[in-house]
């Protein structure tokens, strides 16, 4: 069956009637719970079943939203979460906004495929609608700069030419099919053919909804490559009112950093490199002075006349680095050492070294009560823990171990 959406894709209103309708479930596509509702089997609709790589419409019926309209054999499904009475009559309002966008880039997927076809041989395996931006898989390894600015260049002047885009209705044994781009028909098809024409440049099967003029799509904005799969390249794209959004973002970002970095657009890249080079070195600097500050520490620890048998240090920055430091500078042959670093109210890291029986024995206890997971070997535990407000219990545990001398304890 060809629905109303496929024979006039601008209709944004329709009436029409209920022919059925029964309770089922719904599964989100971003996951989580099913969602109960009902699916409602029209005479005819103006909302797109998802087919042919482009997403499904959004609509109501009456007052009641559409969540999803898939196909199933001649019929559009559409999943609501209120019941319909069969029979009755119901107006179709259309989400215009979602649509448009979809026939801008599936119009522009036609073009972008053809003219690649035409200049390079390139072949299009498969492409995908997505919510940001659109792929289109190409049967090459790779595209060079040159070929994706002549692609654009190309895909754009036939925009500005208002090329017609009309569509043609054929029996499945019309001998004019074998002419037409098709990577083949679903299993479940039944109905004339649809096939879109881009005058002079393009003739296609597809299911979809597509802009009438090439002009509706405005500008195509090759965004770049990317390698896909069995060696083939994805081709980014934007189209229409895709572009303008893209546009209005990026002048967005280039204001914020005008603002911040306080010189014009032509500067902010060498700005920002410079901002790396000071970050880099403060870093450096940093873990510098954490070396330092480690050995002070441990240093002070040895000059006491008895030092402890357990040394434990918390300090909010530092890392697995800067309490090695601290272990190898104090020695673990007789003192045990639980050290750590991180904010008491998110996660840090741990450190045991000592007596290697010892560290052995009480390793994976202070990483259960931290929270944590650690590994250890040659009398060093340390891993990451979630729970670092326990270190007191940790603390706890160590000292009965010292006093009493026994590991076990």
């Amino acid at each position: 069956m060809v629905f109303r959406c496929q024979r006039d894709s601008w209709a944004r209103q329709f009436a029409t009637r209920v022919v059925s309708c029964r309770a089922a479930e719904l599964r989100p596509e971003g996951g989580g719970e099913p969602v109960r509702g009902f699916q409602v089997v029209l005479e005819d609709t103006i909302l797109f079943p998802e087919g042919g790589g482009q997403p499904d419409d959004r609509g109501l019926i009456g007052d009641v939203p559409v969540l999803r309209v898939t196909r199933r054999g001649p019929e559009a499904v559409h999943f609501v979460p209120a019941a319909l009475e069969p029979g009755a009559e119901v107006l179709l309002s259309l989400d215009w906004e979602r649509r448009f966008d979809h026939m801008q880039q599936h119009s522009g997927q036609h073009l972008i495929t053809a003219i690649a076809d035409q200049m390079f041989g390139f072949k299009t395996t498969s492409w995908e609608l997505g919510r940001q931006r659109s792929i289109i898989e190409l049967d090459t390894p790779s595209m060079t700069a040159e070929q994706i600015e002549a692609l654009e260049r190309s895909v754009n002047k036939k925009i500005r030419e208002r090329v017609p885009v009309t569509v043609r209705e054929l029996a499945a044994d019309d001998p004019d099919i074998e002419t037409v781009r098709s990577r083949g028909l679903p299993d479940d098809h039944v109905g004339p053919v649809r096939v879109i024409d881009i005058e002079g440049i393009d003739s296609n099967m597809c299911c979809g909804t597509h802009v009438s003029n090439l002009s509706d799509l405005q500008v195509i904005k090759l965004l770049g490559t990317e390698k896909g799969k069995k060696n083939r390249t994805n081709l980014v794209f934007l189209a229409g009112n895709r572009v303008l959004k893209s546009l209005e973002q990026s002048h967005s970002t280039e204001k914020a950093l005008t603002s911040l970095l306080k010189n014009g657009p032509g500067e902010h890249v060498e700005a920002v490199k410079r901002l790396q080079s000071s970050v880099k070195l403060l870093q450096k600097n940093n873990l510098n002075l954490l070396r330092d500050i480690a050995v002070l520490i441990a240093r002070d620890f040895k000059s006491k006349p008895a030092p402890s048998q357990l040394f434990v240090l918390h300090r909010k920055e530092g890392d697995s680095e800067f309490m090695n430091i601290i272990a190898n500078e104090i020695g673990t042959e007789e003192t045990l050492l639980f050290l750590t670093v991180g904010d008491d109210k998110e996660a840090g890291l741990f450190l045991l070294a000592g007596p290697v029986e010892a560290v052995e024995n009480l390793g994976p206890r202070v990483a259960e009560l931290l929270g944590g997971k650690g590994a250890g070997k040659r009398g060093r535990f340390q891993g990451k823990a979630t729970r670092m407000s326990r270190r007191g219990e940790v603390e706890a545990l160590l000292r009965e171990v010292t006093s009493s001398g026994s590991p076990e304890a």
